[in-house]
C-alpha cells in the first residue's frame, strides 16, 4: 500500500515504512500549534479541492473531445467507403490512445507525480507484446492486407496451400471457402508475408491447352479444325471484343490493351505424337466452364475429323 502525505496541495506517495514518521510529525505539529496546524490543512484542502476540480473539467472535456473525434474519423470513413474492418480498427485505436493520454493529465493534474505510472504501462506493454507476439504479427499483418488490398471479399485466391474464395477478412485472420465447401481460416501474418494468387484480380484470364495426336496428321489441318471448334463458342473473346473494366483490386489497368485472338501452334515433336498449343482469352468467372467443355470437344471431335490420338506403343518387325 501507499499513503499520500498531508500536504493536499501537493501530494506525494509515502511507502508503508514512512507511515509512523509521518503521524509522528503530525501529532507534534498539532501539539505545538494547533491554530496554525488547522489553517494550513484547510488551505491545503482547499487548493486540493481546486485541483480536483480542473481534474474534473479537464477529463469532462477530453471525454467529450474524444467522442467527437470519433464521429469525425466515422464520416470520413463512410465518405472515402473505407474497408469496415480497417475503419473500426483505426478508430478503436485512436480512441484508446487518447482515452489513456487523458487519465495520465488528469492524474498529473492532481498533482501526481506520473513517472511511475507511465513506467508502470511500459513495462505492462512490453510483457503483453512479448506473450502475444503471434498475435500482434497476425494484427501488423491484418493492417498491411486492410490497407495495400491485395484481394477482397468475393475474390478466389490462392495461398498458403490453400485455395478458394474469400468470405471475410478481419484484423487477425482471413476466412476462405473452399471449392469442395471447407472454410478455411488463415493467419493474417503468415497471409501477408507470403504469395497470393488473386484469380479474381484482372477481370480476363488465359486459358492453356495441349492436344496430342498422331504423327502423320496434317498439322495446318489440325490448326484449321481446332480454331473452328473454339470459334463456336461465344465465351471465348477476340480482337474484335472490348476489354472490360478491371476491378478496383487489379494493380494494373490493362482496359487499353488489345484482346489478343485465340492462338494454335505446334509445340512438341514427342515419341509417339506431337503436341499443339492452344491459347484463348475469357473473362475470368467462365474460366473452368470453357475449359472442361472444350477440352471435352477436342477429345470428340477431332476423331471424327481424322485427327487420331496416339498412346505409348512399339512396333515390332521380325526379320526371317
Amino acid at each position: 500500500m501507499f499513503f499520500l502525505d498531508i500536504d493536499l496541495a501537493n501530494p506525494t506517495i509515502l511507502p508503508p515504512d514512512s507511515i509512523k514518521e509521518v503521524t509522528q510529525t503530525i501529532i507534534q505539529k498539532a501539539q505545538e500549534d494547533p491554530v496554525t496546524f488547522w489553517q494550513d490543512l484547510g488551505t491545503s484542502a482547499l487548493h486540493f479541492g481546486i485541483k480536483v476540480l480542473a481534474a474534473i473539467v479537464i477529463y469532462a472535456v477530453g471525454a467529450w473531445l474524444i467522442s467527437r473525434e470519433k464521429k469525425v474519423l466515422q464520416r470520413i470513413f463512410e465518405r472515402k467507403k473505407t474497408e469496415r474492418t480497417l475503419a473500426s480498427f483505426i478508430t478503436s485505436f485512436v480512441s484508446i490512445s487518447l482515452t489513456i493520454i487523458l487519465i495520465i493529465i488528469t492524474i498529473s493534474t492532481l498533482g501526481v507525480d506520473t513517472s511511475s505510472l507511465a513506467a508502470l504501462l511500459t513495462a505492462g506493454g512490453m510483457a503483453i507484446g512479448m506473450a502475444l507476439s503471434g498475435t500482434v504479427q497476425n494484427f501488423a499483418g491484418g493492417i498491411m492486407l486492410l490497407f495495400f488490398k491485395p484481394f477482397k471479399a468475393g475474390d478466389f485466391i490462392e495461398a498458403q496451400g490453400y485455395s478458394g474464395t474469400v468470405m471475410d477478412v478481419s484484423i487477425v485472420s482471413t476466412k476462405i471457402l473452399t471449392v469442395d465447401n471447407r472454410v478455411v481460416i488463415l493467419p493474417n501474418g503468415s497471409l501477408s508475408n507470403g504469395t497470393i494468387n488473386n484469380y479474381s484480380a484482372q477481370p480476363l484470364r488465359r486459358i492453356d491447352w495441349e492436344v496430342s495426336v498422331a504423327y502423320g496428321s496434317d498439322a495446318e489441318e489440325c490448326k484449321k479444325c481446332i480454331l473452328s471448334i473454339l470459334s463456336e463458342d461465344k465465351r471465348i473473346l477476340t480482337s474484335k471484343d472490348k476489354q472490360p473494366t478491371p476491378t478496383s483490386t487489379s494493380s494494373v489497368n490493362t482496359s487499353t490493351l488489345p484482346i489478343p485472338d485465340p492462338f494454335v501452334a505446334l509445340k512438341s515433336l514427342n515419341s509417339n505424337d506431337i503436341t499443339f498449343v492452344i491459347r484463348a482469352w475469357v473473362s475470368s468467372q467462365d474460366y473452368w466452364s470453357v475449359y472442361f467443355e472444350n477440352q471435352q470437344r477436342f477429345y470428340t471431335e477431332l476423331p471424327q475429323h481424322g485427327f487420331s490420338f496416339e498412346y505409348p506403343h512399339c512396333d515390332v518387325k521380325i526379320i526371317s
